[in-house]
């Protein structure tokens, strides 16, 4: 069959444009099942990807394909390489009745076993509904293409059920996922972008190398304002810290974007870095800011990858909403994920660290590698302002109101000198060291490379 006559659906066509040189072997014999197994390498690591076949039934699965997927998990663990999910399935095999549904559990039980164990990446080229859509949402990171669609009941069910009118993919779309969900991890622009981005992650989790502390540094301060008070996005001075931005995958970029969360590397060395981005809502942090960055900590100390925390961040966001959203629920998420965090992990507080988000974003009493901070940066219950303002609220009631701006000035100054700052942190050992903007790469290279390699014992729930 030519090229031209090739179904674009075709999962040999999809892995062939996946792999390298598109070579690949089968694991088990391709049949009508509506899935297919094969190994393969990609970037030289040698994976083992899966792949619906959305030319039969639109990639339903049945009892035969459920255990293609069940068999490409066992040779994953055995041989200790990464899995791969190319998904376009339109659920379950009806004619299979309970059967399938039977099946599918045995799926999910092989990706929950393999969990934190081996890297499960997914990738959704196609329409994926019911028992598929469990499938990308149990592994540890979901690829969405343009025409990928993900949810449990398609457009049809819903109007009947809800009386709802919408379409595919408005449920489960790109857009319904990029801001609303928190389900896919990377939103490609086309196919073969989606494509690249499995490549990317796969050699950022299977081959991560060994880090080199002689790193050259940078002038970072330049993508930090003065001001505590300016907003700024976060993404230069990342990509300043870490090696080439082009090996950069951030994760959720578009949920919760007051939290960063991106994959690169340092040194050579495969790393995470979480950062707060005061570019939304001032870097604060909030009830889904804490579950995202809570899932980046416990995927980083799954698979042994070095965790690099950048705190910018005045406290935590207010409001009834927040608490009835689950805040302290979904914030405590991010405490117990450092608190039972074993790779190394390194803050750098840039500008401020204020109250409970301080503690948050790996502070030393939670078991930080080390803690760094720039020179101007102050580490503080409040802001100096706010707490006069609380601390001195009497004093400041019987000034006039053209003396008070400068007087609460003053006595901020006072306060910061007396309990906030650095100098104040670092006499109570929860700050290590105070380091230049334009020594900080080469300081975060040198605690990670001396630390002690090691990986948490975990598996990867998709909080």
């Amino acid at each position: 069959m030519s090229t031209s006559q090739v179904d674009p659906r075709d999962p040999e066509a999809r892995i062939a444009r996946l792999v390298d040189s598109g070579k690949y072997g089968f694991l088990i014999p391709r049949t009508n099942c509506g899935m297919i197994a094969v190994t393969a390498t990609i970037k030289g690591n040698k994976v083992v990807i899966f792949a619906s076949d959305a030319t039969i039934k639109s990639g339903a699965l049945g009892v035969a394909g459920s255990k293609v997927i069940v068999t490409a998990y066992k040779a994953a663990m055995g041989a200790q390489v990464p899995v791969i999910g190319i998904w376009h399935s339109g659920g379950a095999r009806l004619g299979d009745g309970v059967a399938s549904l039977d099946s599918f559990g045995e799926v999910f039980q092989s990706m929950i076993s393999a969990s934190g164990r081996i890297p499960q990446l997914s990738l959704v080229l196609g329409p994926t509904a019911g028992g598929g859509a469990y499938g990308p949402a149990l592994t540890d990171v979901v690829v969405l293409a343009p025409e990928g669609r993900i949810f449990v009941t398609g457009p049809d069910v819903v109007k009947s059920v809800t009386g709802e009118d919408i379409d595919m993919a408005l449920l489960g779309g790109p857009e319904a996922h990029k801001k609303n969900s928190g389900l896919a991890h990377i939103i490609a622009s086309t196919e073969d972008e989606a494509l690249e981005n499995i490549r990317d992650l796969t050699a950022l989790f299977a081959n991560q190398g060994f880090m080199h502390p002689d790193v050259v540094n940078r002038d970072l301060a330049r993508f930090v304002p003065d001001s505590k008070v300016r907003s700024y996005e976060v993404r230069p001075l990342i990509d300043g810290i870490l090696d080439n931005e082009s090996e950069c995958i951030e994760l959720l970029s578009m949920w919760a974007p007051n939290m960063t969360t991106i994959i690169g590397r340092l040194g050579g060395a495969t790393v995470g870095v979480l950062a707060n981005n005061p570019a939304h809502i001032g870097g604060v942090l909030d009830a889904a800011a804490g579950e995202k960055a809570a899932r980046f900590v416990r995927t980083c100390d799954a698979f042994g990858i070095p965790l690099i925390v950048i705190a910018d961040v005045q406290g935590f966001l207010p409001g009834a909403g927040q608490e009835w959203e689950g805040a302290v629920r979904r914030g405590a998420k991010l405490l117990h994920a450092f608190g039972e965090s074993v790779v190394p992990r390194v803050t750098l507080i840039t500008r401020r660290a204020y109250g409970g988000a301080y503690v948050a974003m790996n502070s030393k009493a939670l078991g930080a590698t080390r803690v760094f901070a720039w020179p101007k940066a102050e580490v503080s219950v409040m802001g100096a302002v706010a707490a006069v303002r609380v601390l001195h609220r009497r004093l400041l009631a019987d000034i006039p109101n053209e003396q008070r701006e400068s007087m609460e000035l003053e006595l901020a100054a006072e306060h910061e000198k007396e309990s906030g700052g650095v100098s104040r942190a670092i006499e109570i050992g929860a700050v290590d060291e105070i380091i230049e903007p334009n020594k900080t790469r080469s300081a975060l290279a040198r605690i990670i490379a001396d630390a002690p390699h090691r990986r948490g014992s975990h598996g990867n729930i998709p909080l």
